[in-house]
């Protein structure tokens, strides 16, 4: 009998030892973790739950990296915990700190390619973001990337993300050119990206766009060059859309493919990527007869039907600009 009872005390104690432990690793497991201000950690991939364990106690993540593998191993959840780049806020415990491992809610990154931008400047912008991975092989034409702001994860491959643009931007001129205006003398998608290329660098003036736009749509219909400067600047800049200087009346007149103060029509290419607003504004541009635009001094442009009205603006233009330039 004595023995039996022994055996019996042995087994309770053991329990009590065991249940004490789980009572242990389950306070500690869901304890505020020693995180004092947000940490970014990136969880290599295959690293299994000892490389985790140890990855995140090195981080300052958690306190302990056996009760973190216990706590993981108790909750079956060893298979699922998943690599990436994780933000950990502060006090986390290491509980809410496997519940994130896995979720998969990993950091996002993300870059704005602004309206207006040659693609040569957008690949720079793709080619500096630190947490994509390697080279750009592709080679997308001018105007081809759609203007937006892009999220991606770390690792992705910057041939990813330019194809992504590129998808963005024919969806778009898809799906505008589906509600395009009847009757424009712009026939082809290709033919309104050209055009929108030419509006984006026009006017900074969102509510102008469909004006701005009109003006060179009645000019193409009654054949009247566009004379458009930002066409002649991306001609003489080999592309880079930036000529460091103003234009002379020499270059106005030195014919190039892109001077549409000499050539008919449109310039064989977009000038620089235009935005979902420019290309609207091209496909369902406003009504009226202007012919002409100047600006006007205030950021914005000034309209006219006639040439004699437009030269009276150009006066006024003229004079604001002698006026600045006293004040200088």
């Amino acid at each position: 009998m004595r023995a039996i009872l022994g055996v019996f005390l042995v087994a309770v104690l053991a329990a009590l030892t065991v249940f004490g432990g789980y009572l242990y690793v389950t306070d500690r497991f869901v304890a505020a973790g020693p995180l004092a201000a947000e940490r970014v950690v990136v969880v290599a991939p295959g690293s299994g739950v000892d490389g985790i364990a140890a990855t995140l106690a090195r981080e300052g993540v958690i306190n302990d990296p056996l009760i973190f593998k216990i706590g993981v191993r108790l909750a079956e959840t060893a298979r699922q915990l998943k690599a990436g780049e994780y933000r950990f806020t502060p006090g986390m415990s290491a509980e809410q700190v496997m519940g994130l491992l896995v979720s998969g809610q990993v950091v996002v990154h993300r870059f704005t390619v602004a309206e207006g931008l040659t693609t040569r400047v957008v690949r720079d912008i793709v080619l500096a973001q630190e947490d994509l991975v390697g080279e750009i092989s592709l080679e997308p034409g001018e105007g081809a990337l759609l203007p937006e702001t892009y999220n991606y994860l770390r690792g992705d491959s910057r041939d990813a993300v330019v194809k992504r643009m590129g998808a963005a931007m024919g969806e778009a001129i898809d799906s505008l050119w589906e509600h395009r205006a009847p009757g424009l003398p712009v026939t082809t998608k290709a033919q309104a990206v050209v055009l929108a290329s030419i509006v984006e660098k026009e006017t900074a003036v969102p509510a102008e766009r469909a004006r701005v736009a009109g003006v060179f749509i009645n000019r193409l219909r009654i054949g009247m060059p566009l004379q458009s400067d930002p066409t002649v600047i991306y001609g003489l800049s080999a592309g880079t859309g930036t000529l460091g200087r103003a234009l002379t009346r020499k270059d106005l007149e030195t014919p190039h493919a892109w001077n549409t103060y000499v050539i008919p029509g449109l310039p064989p290419s977009p000038i620089c990527n235009p935005g979902r607003e420019s290309l609207a504004a091209v496909l369902n541009p406003a009504d009226g007869g202007d012919l002409y635009f100047v600006a006007d001094g205030s950021g914005g442009h000034v309209f006219a039907a006639s040439l004699d009205a437009h030269n009276r603006n150009v006066a006024r233009w003229r004079k604001i600009q002698r006026d600045q330039a006293k004040r200088e």
